[in-house]
């Protein structure tokens, strides 16, 4: 295990008031290893909603404040929570393809969002192995709601879901690994010990433009149609019926482990 598995980085600012206050109040590090990524885990899926932060490389504490957040702002939070309670993490960087926001990103300015959008899952090290944590993403209620939606349904892409069962998605944390948007992916860009690593590496391609539009108005508008189909308020429109988008060369992408 290296050190750098359990660093404090600026993104994974667990020495902050608010993200130790956190700790010491539900006292998370006093569990045994295999619960103390359960309670981590299970308090970023469905205490931290699903939505839309401001940018993918804010810090840990950042995320805790505004109370929601997306596949790497979640990563991230996560990151941060596991690294304090004393348990080693990094993450694994990849992109998905846009048809995977397709219902959340309104249908007005979907054609212009990228063709692929910088992802990432964490990856925790437990019992001498690495397991995959992805299934963090969507709280239960969204999940739920997506789940009523398509009943009967069991492959979709769309509304943050890339997944062959949707009825019942690996996302419970039982020791093993957890994904909810796995068969999205298209590119692998593979290890990094942190999140601020990978995000020297690799950004969003937005242009300024389209970076302006999305800070200041669409995220907001993909924010509120997340909250109302949470509540019931948005019906579902049409999404792939299928879960995988093709990699590179348009073969299913094979994930690096190394």
């Amino acid at each position: 295990m290296s050190r750098d598995h359990l660093s404090a980085t600026p993104l994974l600012d667990f020495k902050a008031q608010s993200i130790q206050g956190l700790i010491a109040a539900r006292g998370w590090s006093a569990l045994a290893t295999h619960d103390r990524v359960g309670v981590v885990y299970d308090f970023v899926r469905n205490e931290i909603l699903f939505g839309y932060n401001r940018a993918d490389d804010i810090p840990a504490s950042e995320v805790l404040s505004d109370g929601y957040g997306q596949c790497n702002t979640k990563g991230t939070l996560l990151m941060a929570l596991l690294r304090a309670v004393g348990v080693p993490c990094r993450l694994h960087g990849f992109t998905i393809h846009k048809g995977l926001q397709r219902g959340v990103v309104p249908e007005l300015v979907y054609p212009i969002a990228p063709l692929e959008i910088l992802h990432s899952w964490v990856e925790v090290e437990m019992d001498g192995r690495w397991i995959d944590l992805e299934g963090f993403i969507l709280d239960s209620r969204f999940l739920s709601a997506l789940q009523t939606a398509f009943d009967g349904r069991e492959s979709l892409c769309g509304y943050g879901v890339g997944t062959d069962c949707l009825s019942a998605p690996p996302v419970e944390w039982k020791g093993d690994g957890t994904y909810i948007q796995k068969s999205g992916i298209v590119q692998d860009f593979g290890l990094f010990e942190t999140p601020d690593d990978f995000y020297e590496t690799h950004a969003q391609e937005f242009g300024w433009v389209r970076s302006f539009l999305y800070r200041n108005i669409i995220r907001h508008w993909m924010n509120r149609r997340v909250r109302a189909f949470r509540s019931g308020r948005l019906k579902p429109q049409a999404v792939s019926t299928h879960s995988h988008v093709p990699g590179p060369g348009g073969d299913r992408l094979r994930i690096r482990t190394d």
